[in-house]
């Protein structure tokens, strides 16, 4: 009969060579969530507010929509260092599952540098596409979409990170489409 220890130590023997590998220390990291700064579309609502926890945000304030039950509609304020101070947070979800994340503040040219840079280094360089005063730049992953979206005004630079996971958008017009033109009874 073999001890458990004597299981361990081969597992550990058998290990120890890839310890030291450049693969085994630094996975590859997941770029289809689709994720800014903690933020995720599809996520729970619950995950978001204990998200909002950690970085000692407000609570979600939440609302129902009135023609379709399923459909919530939050917002919280954090204010975070690393995101430039305060940032505004929506969310909409349907059935407490994030169908479109955004977080926006009023940011310095440097600061939108930082979250653009940020962005990139995890999913890649894109082009800006721009409209009149404003700007944007998209990845798209599995259904879901990540765009970063800024604008000068007045001299006062406003940017966004909107995070949309087009599935739970499908499936809830899909459910939508099912129930007739006034929504689910």
């Amino acid at each position: 009969m073999t001890s458990w220890t004597s299981v361990f130590s081969a597992a550990l023997l058998t290990l120890a060579p890839l310890r030291g590998s450049p693969a085994a220390s630094k996975p590859a990291p997941d770029t289809s969530a689709l994720q800014f700064h903690g933020f995720e579309a599809g996520a729970r609502l619950d995950s978001i507010e204990a998200r909002l926890h950690r970085l000692d945000g407000s609570h979600l304030r939440c609302d129902r929509a009135k023609a379709d039950h399923r459909v919530t509609e939050c917002r919280a304020v954090l204010t975070d260092a690393d995101l430039g101070g305060a940032v505004n947070l929506w969310v909409s979800a349907i059935d407490s599952v994030a169908g479109v994340i955004t977080l926006s503040s009023d940011l310095t040219g440097d600061r939108l540098d930082q979250w653009r840079r940020r962005i990139e280094s995890r999913y890649g360089r894109v082009g800006a596409t721009v409209r009149g005063s404003e700007w944007m730049m998209q990845w798209v992953r599995r259904g879901r979409m990540l765009r970063l979206t800024w604008r000068t005004d007045r001299g006062a630079r406003t940017a966004s990170v909107s995070l949309v996971d087009g599935r739970v958008l499908d499936a809830w017009g899909r459910s939508r489409g099912r129930a007739g033109p006034g929504g689910p009874s």
